[in-house]
């Protein structure tokens, strides 16, 4: 059950990155229905891609950012969602299958039924929280001159919960898995185990910020570092009003929010790791802690390195798998620093 569950994580993760690929590659709004059957079977005609490529054309995306499209073109972004939306039902199969499997044959104890109906439940909300994010993108808005986009409060929770799934089925995996170790507790242990949690929740939160910025495109503006343009705190920083409305709303802010919830995740797992040389560890929580610094400053060099490229896929989509291995290395090693039950 432990390996079943840490595969689940594994395509969750594969989900996660297939849709920041897509996001990247603006694919997004190229399948304008959602039918959880019938779409599974893709165009195998000409006339059935051009009745395909007709419905998009009748929405915001195709008007004002694709109106110059070829159908082959559209094909490449029809496939690209395609791919995100079959691997999302591979994933609940994967799920659900083996669950109804185990179940039967009672390899359940009473706590696991109740985290597998979560798990379970919460793939299938995953999937209905998706297709709400692509009908933002798909909406008329008179009003409003910006390209066509999904709204980054409901990318950011797509994102958020995919990556509440990741955390519990890894968490769950691992403690199957991986049997306690023994520590002496002692004050320096208890305040590492808390330092490892407070930790892990600041990388959560700055994975999550970055889905503001593959909303907004904040990557796009200030491609400079360390500093925005020719200043440290940019002038457009609070341009909009409320105030409140810049660090959700304001592509300046959003970016600078990330800048800074990223250099704070690296400054506190590089003092969790000089911390952590203080205290004799078994050896393979000492290897989750190396790890941890390791993908901490490799993610950090990505992020950079991408800003400063101006965002190209290849590269953007490797810094955002990046954030999914240093929260997997971050929870490991809370999964090594677990107490001994009582």
């Amino acid at each position: 059950m432990g390996r079943w569950l840490l595969a689940c994580s594994g395509m969750v993760a594969g989900a996660v990155i297939l849709g920041g690929v897509t996001r990247l590659t603006e694919s997004g709004l190229s399948m304008v229905d959602w039918h959880l059957v019938k779409e599974m079977k893709p165009p195998s005609t000409k006339e059935e891609w051009e009745a395909e490529f007709h419905k998009y054309q009748q929405f915001p995306e195709f008007k004002i950012l694709n109106h110059d499209m070829t159908l082959n073109e559209f094909k490449f972004i029809w496939y690209m969602e395609y791919s995100h939306r079959m691997w999302g039902r591979a994933v609940g199969l994967a799920y659900i299958l083996p669950a109804v499997y185990f179940w039967r044959k009672g390899w359940f104890t009473r706590g696991m039924k109740g985290r597998v109906l979560g798990l379970c439940g919460f793939v299938c909300f995953q999937g209905l929280l998706g297709w709400y994010m692509v009908k933002s993108g798909l909406e008329e808005k008179p009003e409003s001159y910006d390209v066509p986009r999904v709204s980054q409060y409901r990318l950011a929770s797509h994102l958020g919960s995919a990556l509440v799934l990741y955390c519990a089925s890894l968490w769950t995996g691992l403690s199957l898995l991986l049997p306690r170790q023994k520590f002496i507790e002692t004050s320096h242990l208890l305040k590492l185990r808390k330092f490892a949690h407070w930790t892990t929740g600041l990388v959560f939160l700055t994975a999550l910020s970055g889905a503001f910025v593959a909303g907004l495109d904040a990557g796009l503006v200030y491609n400079s570092f360390p500093k925005m343009g020719e200043r440290w705190i940019p002038d457009d920083l609070l341009a909009f009003s409320p105030t409140l409305k810049n660090v959700f709303e304001n592509p300046t802010t959003v970016q600078f929010d990330h800048r800074i919830l990223g250099i704070s995740s690296v400054v506190a797992i590089t003092g969790l790791y000089f911390y952590a040389r203080k205290i004799p560890l078994p050896r393979r929580a000492r290897l989750a802690v190396n790890s941890l610094i390791a993908v901490a400053y490799l993610q950090v060099t990505l992020g950079i390195s991408t800003l400063l490229l101006y965002v190209p896929t290849s590269l953007a989509a490797t810094h955002q798998s990046g954030s999914l291995a240093l929260l997997s290395m971050a929870l490991w090693l809370m999964s090594e620093l677990r107490r001994l039950p009582k």
